[in-house]
């Protein structure tokens, strides 16, 4: 049965937050205040938190940096998952992945579809690995946001999760490239 080793230490990961937005500022941006309360309340650090408009060159650099930081674990985006033309999220990060991780959207429109029927298509989101970094590509609502951590990353970015979890292979991300831990 999926759940809590109680017998397991918790492992703070540090995690940063990317909102996607040519509208939002840290005063509204209620999505990333959504996600930086959750991983806050479940134990773990926010090494950083950026705005950045819909634009691929400067989402991908802002991406980039945090790949390069010992210091970030983990990097959440929120916004630019849909099909309009300024949507372009998923574009600028997938490029960057080393290992896709096909079964996040699976799972996210599964958590979602109860929630908000078929509209759940109109999310491209997204999850991959890059320089022993993960990602995680949300939809720019918060309920989205509320619905990927508390149904997904909650359990995954927490290393007493049974019967397994992205924290306990954290080590082992960068083996294929021949080099040590970042930084």
């Amino acid at each position: 049965m999926p759940g809590i080793d109680e017998t397991r230490s918790f492992v703070p990961l540090n995690i940063a937050v990317l909102t996607v937005s040519d509208t939002r500022q840290l005063a509204d941006d209620r999505s990333g205040d959504t996600l930086v309360d959750r991983l806050g309340k479940a134990g773990h650090t926010l090494s950083d938190r950026a705005i950045v408009t819909d634009d691929v060159e400067e989402i991908r650099g802002q991406i980039r940096a945090w790949i390069e930081r010992a210091d970030v674990d983990v990097i959440i985006t929120t916004g630019g998952t849909g099909f309009t033309g300024r949507d372009v999220t998923p574009e600028a990060i997938e490029p960057l992945f080393e290992k896709r991780m096909e079964g996040f959207s699976t799972v996210f429109h599964t958590i979602s579809f109860p929630k908000i029927g078929t509209s759940t298509i109109q999310s491209r989101a997204t999850a991959g690995v890059a320089g022993a970094t993960y990602i995680f590509v949300l939809p720019g609502s918060p309920g989205a946001c509320k619905d990927a951590w508390d149904g997904i990353l909650a359990h995954q970015l927490d290393y007493r999760y049974r019967p397994c979890n992205f924290v306990e292979i954290m080590p082992r991300l960068d083996e294929h490239m021949r080099r040590g831990a970042k930084g």
